[in-house]
């Protein structure tokens, strides 16, 4: 190396006294907190930004400290490594990687230090200034370690700190620090009366400094400084991506806002590593801040206020010394008040509340240091103007970035990390921020239309955050991104899902801290409960079976919603819980006056309240988990329940459509020739692309509703509901015994009635389309709930509700849903259902008869399907098979169970084989093409018609007609003697002889369908059941009643019943017919008076009927 001359020693030990720092031309200057580790070195007089990636717009940026006042490790927001903001799904911005990189950028700003220490000329302050070259490098090496905790420090070196601090210069120009030429002159003049104390340094400073970038027009006081970090962007690369974050403003009354900040689509690369051109290019497509002078001002003091952590960090035994930590703190004070002085524009122009924050696009970017919003708002929020006019801007700002943002990327979150991060802040018991978001004026605006809910959403403050989604009717962008592609395939789908869903996740919890934040600050508990309470009254709409989606809030901002108070009722205690709220008179919820009850009328309910109450009512005040629980329940209604029953429609939808592709498919062959050709073609071409949407929606649907986790808190809620509904039902839970007591507890009739069918509703859907979530801890409270319900529905008024119970148990059988089988032992296994379930749902099934709605003879045969499928299985349980026994021999039920069975086979069977036999007459027209072809179109079209309502009444009449059949099967094999009861006997036998001759007799060849199975029409099995019940009721008493049907012998006419023996095809003779079924008829029959005019003789089966009928 080259000897200095005495001359260059002089100057850069004078620098040095300044906190100058001086290097080789060539080489540039970097901040002693960071190298560029990762990068080539750029030359400091190549064009464009620097490596180090930071907060300019020039020439000058802040870096980021990651180290806090007293030497405290603080955490960083834009420091290199930082973390690495991916666009990719898969590799969103995380809390644990953010923490992860920000431990991680300190050991690689550690390791910059002392590499800048041993390659760049810069002092650290502390040193004795008199020395010769020899010294001064054996002194800088000595720097590089800590001084010793009982050193002193000196004027002169607090000096240096403060000159090297704010990179200013009293003593001589350089092309790295600011000149202060005012204070330099008052030095020259009397150093001893410049300043009374550094606190009175630090702010003449920051006012030289500031004033003199207000006050130069043509020449910048920062352009001087060497840039230490990468500016966000001198402008945005592409604009057409880019979404603005100031609207319906004057440009003229801001001088940076003119083409500001914005949040574009792609996302941040490796914020730490080298400043490339991809970086860089990548960067600027989302932050953008315009050249002015409040952001060269803001830029200063953000890079000041960081470089105190820089120092803390070399040296924290130093900067932990009173003295020294004092100083720090008054610097770190002084550039967050003249901050403050900058965001009035106290020092430029005055700014109105209205106009756009400075600080946005760096709260946006990530990019401030810890600590500084804090300092912020513990240094304005005892002046009520000053706060109001920096922080009103700024939460507008973010309000309307929220707004603009969607799960199209992960900058989404952003928005709300910087709210929750201000809502967080305290000082006492007081949250400034969340104090300043309620009395905002758009907090709760008052509805001026009957769109309320929707209204709410737009217009309200917390409306923006709550209102991302996934849902495609919500956000189409989500669709555009993730499901555009020519195929969505499973796997796919399933990826694409999991990173949504963590997505949502993310941005959940921060909606929590937000809200939890302003529930937790007393002040706004009430604002807060009174916001909460609003949502759910504004939305009562969306619980109704058809609702205008324009009036409402979307289903994504109900289930963020949902999402946040689930949270927030996690702690509940039930104890704690008073289940009378809902009729408090200070009660925050607005039921509805027709609101249904579980078994009480509005008359009752008030008749009840008047008796409870009477003049002075004995209330008390509601409690926060009092109110938080039903608010929670009520969410539940109105957000997971519409978003499940909207996803069931999409699917009918789906299946329709498909039918009717597949329809105009199959019969393309008959109309691409007719005059209608075109019609079909585009109403082909409109179904196809109808179908390709609602499958992109679904999958959309699939990420934000089938999310296990979410399902999970949702049934472990209404687990914790039962609890509730179990405690009101019998005091004594756990320890339930059945019957309950006949008078139903009035608390228990006057609650809304969807607090018992919310719960079966929800269990529906996930046995349906979850069933891997359906086992929590929660779930024996939700068994002993059904069977209680289910054994006493005496307590339910509505049957079509205890019609839903049952259900439920019909979707977890396994015949059905084979995934749910534990859940259904559970049922079927509980002490309480072995002896009063097989009762209950006997009555029930009778019951069902006449339920009081305009469809109850529809809908009767529905239910007792149900009901009969669970009995088969219960038949197979032996504990359940005693109770069977027991009702069949004495029990009130059994009667009226087994005539409503009768009844049911008579009218299904009969209504399915009429509907067979007129889908036969179409099909055999319709094979004989010529004369098909004569008919007129619209004879064709009607018949056709005709066909397809006839396939969909036979395939579930059909259904339903097997399942009774099977069930007389199974029961009859079992046990016989009460079927054989003087007021059984006959109308069985009678409606066995009916259907046999409907099977077999002179018209059974008009059954003959083409493609049986897609009707479900199996004759063969069908004849070989009731074939078997005759056989099984084997006795003389039950070959009488057959004898005495004279109703069957009349309709079986010329033909009788031995022509069905005798008419096998020739050279078949009727005992080879016999063997082939190895089944002969009992002997009883043929000795009874009376029976030999049906024909059947001994030897006789009569299986072999369904070989000559179906087999021919």
């Amino acid at each position: 190396m080259e000897e200095l001359s005495a001359d260059e020693i002089r100057r850069r030990r004078l620098a040095r006294l300044a906190g100058g720092q001086t290097s080789q031309p060539t080489t540039p200057l970097t901040s002693p907190q960071r190298e560029n580790p990762l990068g080539p070195p750029i030359a400091a007089s190549a064009p464009g930004p620097s490596q180090s990636l930071g907060l300019n717009v020039h020439n000058m940026t802040p870096a980021t400290s990651p180290i806090g006042a007293s030497g405290v490790a603080h955490r960083s927001q834009s420091s290199e490594g930082v973390s690495s903001l991916s666009s990719s799904p898969s590799n969103s911005l995380e809390t644990q990687s953010q923490s992860l990189s920000r431990s991680q950028s300190m050991d690689i700003d550690g390791v910059s230090c002392e590499k800048s220490m041993s390659q760049v000329d810069v002092d650290s302050g502390i040193e004795n200034m008199e020395v010769d070259e020899n010294d001064r490098r054996e002194k800088r090496s000595l720097s590089d370690k800590e001084p010793s905790s009982g050193s002193e420090v000196s004027e002169e070196q607090a000096l240096q700190l403060v000159c090297k601090i704010f990179r200013v210069s009293w003593k001589d120009r350089d092309r790295d620090v600011i000149f202060l030429s005012s204070l330099s002159a008052q030095f020259k003049q009397n150093p001893k009366e410049v300043f009374s104390d550094f606190k009175d340094l630090i702010g003449q400073i920051l006012m030289e400094v500031l004033m003199m970038s207000t006050q130069t027009r043509d020449e910048n006081p920062f352009a001087s400084l060497t840039a230490t970090s990468q500016p966000i962007a001198a402008a945005a690369r592409s604009p057409d991506r880019n979404l603005m974050l100031t609207t319906g403003y004057n440009p003229g009354t801001s001088p940076m806002f003119c083409g500001v900040g914005s949040f574009g689509a792609s996302s941040f690369s490796s914020l730490g590593a080298s400043g490339g051109a991809s970086t860089w290019d990548s960067y600027s497509d989302h932050f953008t801040i315009e050249t002015c002078k409040e952001t060269d001002m803001l830029n200063y003091l953000i890079e000041c206020f960081d470089r105190v952590g820089i120092e803390e960090k070399k040296a924290p035994k130093m900067c932990s010394q009173p003295a020294v930590s004092q100083l720090l703190s008054n610097i770190r004070s002084q550039c967050i008040s003249h901050t403050a002085l900058v965001l009035q524009g106290s020092l430029t122009q005055p700014r109105s509340m209205q106009q756009p924050s400075f600080l946005v696009p760096y709260m946006l970017c990530r990019n401030l240091p810890y600590g500084f919003m804090q300092e912020l708002v513990r240094t304005t929020h005892q002046d009520e103007e000053v706060f109001k006019q920096i922080f009103i801007p700024i939460l507008q700002g973010l309000a309307l970035a929220a707004k603009e943002c969607s799960l199209d990327s992960d900058y989404f979150k952003y928005p709300l990390m910087a709210l929750g991060e201000l809502c967080e802040t305290k000082f006492g018991k007081t949250h400034p921020v969340c104090n300043l978001v309620a009395s905002l004026p758009l907090w709760l605006p008052k509805s001026l239309s009957p769109g309320s809910g929707r209204e709410l959403q737009r217009l309200s403050y917390l409306g923006a955050f709550f209102s991302f989604s996934v849902f495609a009717e919500d956000d189409a962008k989500v669709v555009e991104k993730y499901f555009s592609g020519p195929a969505i395939t499973l796997e796919n789908t399933r990826v694409v899902s999991q990173s949504l869903q963590h997505y949502l996740e993310l941005g959940r919890q921060e909606l929590f801290k937000i809200l939890h934040s302003i529930l937790l600050n007393g002040e706004t508990r009430e604002a807060a409960l009174g916001y909460m309470a609003a949502v759910v009254n504004a939305n009562m709409k969306k619980a109704q079976m058809q609702t205008d989606d324009r009036l409402v809030s979307t289903d994504g901002f109900m289930l963020n919603f949902l999402w946040v108070l689930q949270q927030l009722s996690t702690k509940i205690k039930l104890e704690t819980v008073d289940p009378t709220y809902i009729f408090h008179p200070r009660c925050r919820i607005t039921l509805p006056n027709d609101e249904t009850r579980v078994n009480a009328t509005m008359e009752d309910v008030n008749d009840w309240l008047a008796e409870l109450y009477g003049d002075q009512p004995p209330f008390s005040e509601p409690k926060f988990p009092t109110e938080c629980f039903f608010l929670t329940l009520h969410a539940h209604h109105l957000s997971i329940l519409p978003s499940c029953r909207r996803y069931i429609r999409r699917l009918r939808a789906i299946r329709e459509l498909n039918r009717t592709v597949e329809d105009l498919k199959n019969n393309e062959s008959q109309w691409k020739d007719s005059p209608l050709a075109t019609r079909h073609r585009e109403m082909l071409k409109r179904c196809k692309t109808q179908l390709k949407k609602l499958v992109r929606c679904k999958a959309c649907a699939d990420a934000g509703l089938l999310d296990e986790s979410f399902l999970r808190r949702c049934l472990n809620f209404y687990g914790l509901l039962i609890q509730l509904l179990l405690r009101i039902l019998d005091p004594a839970y756990p320890d339930i015994t059945l019957p309950l007591n006949s008078d139903v507890p009035k608390v228990f009739a006057a609650l809304p009635e969807f607090y018992v069918e919310d719960v079966a509703e929800f269990l529906f859907f996930i046995v349906q389309y979850s069933p891997q979530v359906l086992y929590e801890p929660c779930t024996q409270d939700i068994v002993m709930f059904l069977v209680v319900m289910l054994c006493n529905q005496n307590y339910i008024r509505n049957p079509y509700l205890v019609a839903k119970l049952v259900e439920v148990m019909f979707m977890t059988n396994p015949a059905v849903q084979p995934r749910t089988q534990k859940f259904f032992e559970m049922i079927e296994n509980h002490p309480l259902s072995t002896k009063l379930l097989v009762p209950s749902l006997m009555k029930f099934y009778t019951d069902v008869e006449h339920t009081g709605a305009t469809s109850e003879f529809y809908d009767k045969f529905t239910i007792r399907y149900h009901i009969s499928t669970i009995f088969k299985s219960l038949w197979q349980n032996i504990a359940h098979h005693g109770t069977f026994m027991e009702e069949f021999n004495s029990g009130k039920q059994f009667v009226r169970y087994i005539n409503m069975l009768i009844n049911d086979t008579t009218f299904l069977l009969d209504e399915s084989l009429e509907s067979l036999k007129r889908i036969h007459e179409v099909q055999e027209e319709m094979k004989n093409k010529e004369q098909w072809d004569q008919l007129p179109r619209d004879q064709q079209q009607a018949r056709q018609s005709q066909l397809a309502q006839d396939e969909r009444v036979s395939r579930s009449y059909l259904a339903l007609a097997t399942e009774t059949v099977d069930m007389f099967h199974i029961l009859t094999k079992q046990v016989q003697k009460p079927f054989l009861r003087p007021e059984l006997g006959p109308r069985l036998a009678a409606m066995l002889n009916f259907n046999l001759q409907q099977l077999c007799g002179p018209k059974c060849r008009d059954l003959k369908v083409e493609n049986p199975e897609k009707y479900g029409f199996e004759p063969k099995k069908l004849l070989d059941q009731l074939t078997d019940i005759y056989l099984q009721l084997d006795c003389a008493r039950f070959a009488k009643a057959i004898a005495d049907d004279q109703v069957s012998a009349q309709r079986s006419g010329p033909f009788q019943w031995g022509g069905w023996v005798s008419g096998h095809p020739a050279g078949w003779s009727a005992s080879h017919l016999c063997g082939l079924t190895g089944r002969p008829f009992a002997t009883t029959y043929s000795s009874v008076p009376g029976f030999s005019p049906l024909g059947i003789r001994e030897g006789d089966t009569l299986q072999l009927v369904a070989w000559e009928v179906f087999n021919t």
